[in-house]
């Protein structure tokens, strides 16, 4: 063998060995013990009470509205207030020119006096001709007609009375007032302007600030679920809190006063399939005005055995459905299917699915599949937020 073909031979068998010495060492590792349990975090179910609330929208109204117009026509000679202020109710707002209604009511008593400077002389008249009457000195034909001639003197009488008191009361509406106390809006018209009695236009408007209503809409959907829960007894009513409502401003800062729930209307929208619910928000530094877009958070009432779940606990399967993974009594792991009611700060309320003392895997759900068997630790952070959610997370809406 040439010296070469040695050398290459013994290259060989060295390679052989040391690939066998590594899949002998490889083979060695591969046959070792059981891979290790996996560990999750899990929290323990337990039944607290929550109050519920449901967020509706809605518009701010005032309490009071007065629209101002003229109840007699004529040129507008001054307006009486400053637009935007405060008035009281009977306060001057504008003046319409009364020469003509001063001149009407002169009219109406001038015609007054004179029937009723008309009445002695025939009502003289008549009693002469009733004696004389009965002596046959004058005939029944004369009598009647001075009869007929004393009751047309004393019917316009009562006529040009009546003219009076109108004339009187036009010459009264020519000083326009406030029929109610509130916040004052612009003017439509301006001095010298012709106004008509009962027009259109109002010449401006009033409106009753403090307290002032909100009107939020509920769907029927809504109320019935409230009512079936009320009657299986899920839902308990928080007394005099049930009324109690939260306030959001467009601008999402919370109002500093709190509101009371009124009534719910009996009649539901057939368009939108809704109710409306009326508000009542002490409004003492006018904060609130009419029109304003406004959320409310309206309290359905306490679930006295509600079980909350973290949300970063629950997934979905493909359909949609939400599950969590629990351990059972024997240290497995268990898929199981949810009801969820609503989102409460950061955890679901759960309707069905889970039971009190229950282990909810939380943390480490990647690495285990139902079946296996798994060793658990608390999870701290989890419990903590549990106890925070416990009355009033602001709750979302209702899902």
């Amino acid at each position: 063998m040439k010296k070469n073909d040695i050398k290459r031979w013994s290259i060989t068998v060295a390679i052989i060995f040391a690939a066998g010495f590594i899949v002998s060492g490889c083979g060695k590792q591969n046959t070792g013990g059981p891979p290790p349990i996996p560990e999750v975090a899990v929290i323990t179910i337990k039944t607290e009470a929550v109050v519920t609330t449901t967020e509706l929208t809605g518009r701010t109204s005032a309490n009071l509205v007065a629209e101002v117009r003229p109840q007699v026509s004529g040129i507008i000679q001054d307006r009486l207030f400053t637009e935007g202020a405060n008035v009281q109710a009977g306060q001057m707002l504008f003046k319409i020119d009364p020469a003509l209604y001063w001149s009407a009511l002169d009219n109406a008593k001038a015609a007054l006096a004179r029937s009723e400077a008309n009445l002695p002389a025939i009502q003289l008249k008549v009693n002469r001709l009733r004696e004389l009457l009965i002596e046959k000195a004058v005939s029944q034909q004369d009598y009647d007609d001075a009869s007929a001639a004393l009751k047309q003197v004393q019917a316009d009488i009562q006529y040009w009375k009546a003219t009076v008191d109108t004339a009187r009361i036009n010459l009264k509406y020519t000083t326009i007032t406030a029929p109610i106390s509130g916040r004052i809006g612009r003017s439509n018209v301006t001095k010298g302007a012709l106004v008509t009695a009962h027009q259109p236009l109002a010449l401006a408007t009033i409106q009753k600030m403090d307290p002032m209503y909100v009107d939020v809409t509920q769907s029927t959907t809504d109320i019935l679920r409230l009512r079936r829960q009320l009657q299986e007894g899920q839902l308990d009513q928080n007394g005099k809190n049930q009324q109690k409502v939260k306030l959001l401003l467009d601008d999402g800062t919370e109002y500093p006063l709190k509101g009371e729930l009124k009534f719910r209307d009996v009649t539901v929208d057939p368009t939108t399939g809704s109710v409306i619910l009326r508000i009542v928000f002490p409004n003492p530094k006018d904060i609130l005005m009419p029109g304003m877009f406004v959320r409310t958070f309206v309290q359905e009432g306490i679930h006295k055995n509600a079980i909350l779940v973290l949300q970063q606990a629950v997934s979905r399967d493909p359909k949609g459905n939400p599950l969590v993974l629990i351990v059972d009594k024997q240290g497995k792991v268990e898929q199981r299917h949810l009801t969820l009611d609503r989102a409460i700060g950061d955890a679901w309320l759960v309707s069905s699915g889970l039971a009190q003392g229950e282990r909810v895997i939380v943390e480490g759900m990647q690495k285990v599949k139902p079946g296996i068997s798994v060793k658990t630790v608390p999870f701290e952070k989890g419990e903590k937020n549990s106890g925070k959610n416990k009355n009033a997370a602001p709750p979302a809406k209702t899902n």
